[in-house]
């Protein structure tokens, strides 16, 4: 009777005592001798080998000394350790939670708190963008103009990232996530009174909604870091960013609603109230770490801890308040991929929100509820299929692909899908095929989150926060050339199509670019480059 043991490339070959998978977690073997375990060239690194009972080989330790049987598991079958098994202890492999576990966990219930925040952030950010058609009209703004004030956001944004993913790193989500969310609902509610005071105190109640939205990213990967293992995180990162998504739906498709009923700032005053009605069952109901939840159970507890064993550990310096070794972290080139990689996911993301409602307005003259509503309906199609793409990269991790040729796949997905689309929107000549490729464009998009996004916890889980910020100002800055410059490229060219072109070919070159540099291991940021 055979049983065999699949072999993947991460598996480090040179210590034959503690073949290691998929990084720093040691698994050791009973009976060496007898596995006679060769030294295989790199192309043979995908082999086989047979560990037969007959041989004395009865069993496999897994991280320590308790022993994983082979003999008489399924009799007269092969028995296919694969790579992700190998990562578990046997306690893990006998308790994998099913669907209904994991949906009803309180570690979903707090990645859902994250979801409806971040779907308040995009609905109090974009609001702006169908606000803007009116105030334009009524004020007499040009295009460039309108794209300054829209681009007032950004300015606050370009501030907080790195300050909030530092104060998440060191104080937690919890906290940091609650007072974003209070300044970024106040500033919101507050704009209809800045707006009739004068264009610099909307200008600054825009930069500060941009401030205060600025942690909010940095939160959620902090949380969930925190609060997901490793074969999970992919899927939480998806339930977020739906609701990151749904919460650009809302807020395209309700504005023009509220707006008929209690004037242009009526959307401003109800996302703004609800704000605060979320920031109540926040504070009540969820924690930075799981050992600090009220209602998490012991089972679930120690389900996390187990999984987070090795994927996780303290940063001291934090601790004791050091400052983030800024000039290791950029050092590296896995550093870079991300950094380029939010860069344009940014720029994409921006031109696209701010200027779509105008650019079916303008180009195919529908009036702004109708735009609005073709501007709405990619983000929808991203809410759902960012979930999917959570799944699917979640799948081939359990089943043995490498985690850093999974961010590939996924970011590739995410940015060339999208160029080759935006070149597709260029030829459309009615609004509906307008509509359908831009979904297209969006929903593709947003398998990146799957790459560079969740990328950052793991190339530096000690720094995910800051290294998240420093990634929101780079992408920031991106942002904002993108969003006035679009203003200013519409002027003089007279055209969207050659901006969304150009746009076409940086998601392109920036696939390119992360597919060369990127990794999904921990990175060594003790050491600077050689």
């Amino acid at each position: 009777m055979c049983y065999s043991l699949s072999l993947q490339p991460s598996i480090d070959y040179r210590n034959r005592k503690t073949p290691k998978f998929h990084g720093d977690r040691a698994v050791l073997t009973s009976s060496l001798p007898t596995l006679r375990f060769p030294s295989l060239p790199e192309r043979d690194r995908r082999k086989k080998l047979l560990l037969c009972s007959g041989r004395g080989v009865g069993f496999l330790k897994f991280d320590g000394n308790t022993p994983v049987e082979l003999c008489g598991i399924i009799p007269r079958h092969r028995f296919r350790v694969s790579c992700s098994d190998a990562r578990r202890t046997p306690a893990e492999v006998t308790a994998q939670p099913d669907f209904s576990e994991f949906i009803t966990s309180e570690r979903v219930k707090v990645v859902a708190m994250l979801a409806l925040a971040l779907a308040l952030c995009n609905a109090d950010r974009v609001v702006m963008s169908v606000a803007i058609v009116p105030l334009s009209l009524s004020r007499g703004w040009s295009k460039s103009f309108s794209g300054i004030v829209q681009s007032s956001f950004l300015w606050g944004y370009l501030i907080s990232p790195i300050a909030g993913g530092t104060l998440v790193d060191r104080y937690g989500g919890k906290v940091v996530m609650a007072w974003g969310v209070a300044l970024w609902s106040l500033a919101t509610f507050l704009t209809p009174w800045a707006a009739d005071t004068s264009l610099w105190a909307l200008l600054a109640a825009r930069a500060m909604v941009g401030v205060a939205e600025g942690v909010a990213l940095p939160c959620m990967n902090n949380m969930v870091a925190r609060w997901f293992p490793p074969t999970e995180r992919s899927r939480a990162v998806g339930i977020a960013m739906a609701g990151f998504q749904l919460g650009n739906v809302v807020g395209l498709m309700l504005s023009p609603i509220l707006m008929s009923q209690g004037g242009i700032y009526g959307p401003f005053v109800i996302f703004g109230l609800s704000g605060f009605l979320w920031l109540l069952v926040w504070l009540s109901a969820t924690s930075s770490v799981p050992d600090r939840h009220p209602q998490i159970t012991k089972s679930e507890l120690e389900y996390i801890k187990q999984k987070q064993q090795t994927s996780t550990r303290v940063n001291k310096q934090y601790i004791t308040g050091g400052i983030p070794p800024f000039g290791r972290l950029l050092s590296k080139m896995p550093t870079w991929a991300v950094i380029v990689a939010n860069s344009m996911h940014s720029w994409g993301f921006f031109v696209i929100l701010s200027w779509m409602p105008i650019y079916f307005n303008t180009v195919y003259h529908v009036n702004l509820k109708q735009a609005a509503w073709f501007s709405a309906v990619p983000w929808s199609m991203m809410a759902f299929t960012g979930y999917l793409a959570g799944f699917w990269s979640d799948l081939l991790i359990r089943r043995g692909t490498s985690i850093t040729l999974t961010r590939k796949i996924m970011q590739s997905i995410g940015f060339i899908g999208p160029g080759i689309a935006l070149i597709g929107l260029t030829t459309a000549k009615q609004p509906l095929v307008a509509s359908a490729w831009l979904s297209l464009a969006v929903g593709l998009k947003s398998f990146s989150h799957l790459g560079f996004l969740i990328n950052l916890q793991e190339i530096a889980p000690e720094y995910s926060g800051v290294l998240h910020g420093m990634c929101l100002t780079a992408g920031t800055l991106a942002a904002i050339v993108g969003t006035v410059g679009a203003g200013f490229f519409v002027e003089l060219l007279g055209s969207f199509q050659g901006f969304i072109l150009l746009t076409a070919i940086l998601y392109l070159l920036s696939a390119l670019f992360y597919n060369i540099y990127a990794t999904g291991e921990r990175v060594d940021f003790d050491t600077t480059a050689a």
